[in-house]
């Protein structure tokens, strides 16, 4: 089984990249399930309707998100409808939407997880402890699990790796939107990144509009960050399943630069 895995779709120029080379890469690599992480793919931050729908009819089979899930208020009225759409779990209290879903594919049923790192980020509940109960819940009715782990720093990416080497089949990071270097298999058979990377315009500062940016470093005085036009950048992992064995064999970036 081979899973592609999609960083941080940001804006109508992400959403464009995602539907271009989405359906390419499921020829060329084989691909069986995709999954991205469209919480930037609404201008910049968040969900709408429109934007989650040409996900989907790019070729999304799950969509993950991060702390700007909430972002666009329109969200609201279906994110408790969408079997395949998740936030992070460790979101207090009860939350709208769910935090894993489990999504069949042939005879397997895959667990996709999504938490939010604390560092630098919103302090929603401890992302370590909220892993286990998932664990415990999902562990029986699934096959492969894989997690998105959105969150700022790398050392909490990567002790999250750790943490659940050979317990996962995959831990990938989202939220930086800088692709790292670091991918491989971890000593237990956990396929590991620290970051996937954007899917977006690259003409900018992760993802937004490079004078709008510069403007605010310059002056510290607020602006509105939008979208960056221009080409785009798509950002990604191939995660490959042997079946059979029921473990990662294998991991590899994809990235693709537009000129």
């Amino acid at each position: 089984m081979k899973i592609l895995f999609v960083g941080d779709v940001v804006g109508h120029n992400g959403r464009r990249a995602f539907r271009t080379y989405t359906p390419e890469l499921r020829e060329k690599e084989h691909i069986d399930v995709v999954i991205v992480n469209g919480e930037n793919c609404a201008a910049g931050k968040g969900f709408t309707r429109k934007a989650l729908d040409e996900l989907y009819q790019g070729g999304a089979d799950i969509v993950t998100s991060g702390n700007h899930v909430y972002d666009k208020k329109d969200v609201l009225e279906f994110i408790d409808q969408e079997p395949f759409l998740i936030r992070p779990a460790n979101y207090p209290g009860n939350a709208p939407g769910k935090g894993f879903c489990i999504y069949p594919f042939k005879a397997k049923n895959i667990g996709v997880m999504n938490l939010s790192g604390r560092a630098f980020m919103p302090p929603l509940d401890d992302p370590f402890q909220k892993v286990e109960e998932l664990l415990r819940e999902m562990k029986e009715s699934c096959d492969i699990l894989l997690l998105d782990f959105h969150a700022e720093t790398t050392s909490e990416k990567i002790a999250m790796g750790w943490y659940l080497d050979g317990r996962v089949h995959a831990v990938v990071g989202t939220h930086t939107h800088v692709q790292t270097a670091d991918e491989c298999l971890l000593p237990r058979g956990t396929a590991y990144i620290t970051d996937l990377g954007m899917t977006g315009p690259w003409h900018s500062v992760l993802g937004v509009d490079v004078d709008k940016i510069l403007f605010r470093f310059q002056t510290q005085r607020p602006v509105r960050f939008d979208v960056a036009e221009g080409p785009s950048v798509y950002s990604a992992v191939v995660i490959t399943i042997d079946e059979r064995a029921n473990r990662t064999t294998d991991i590899h970036r994809i990235y693709i630069r537009e000129e």
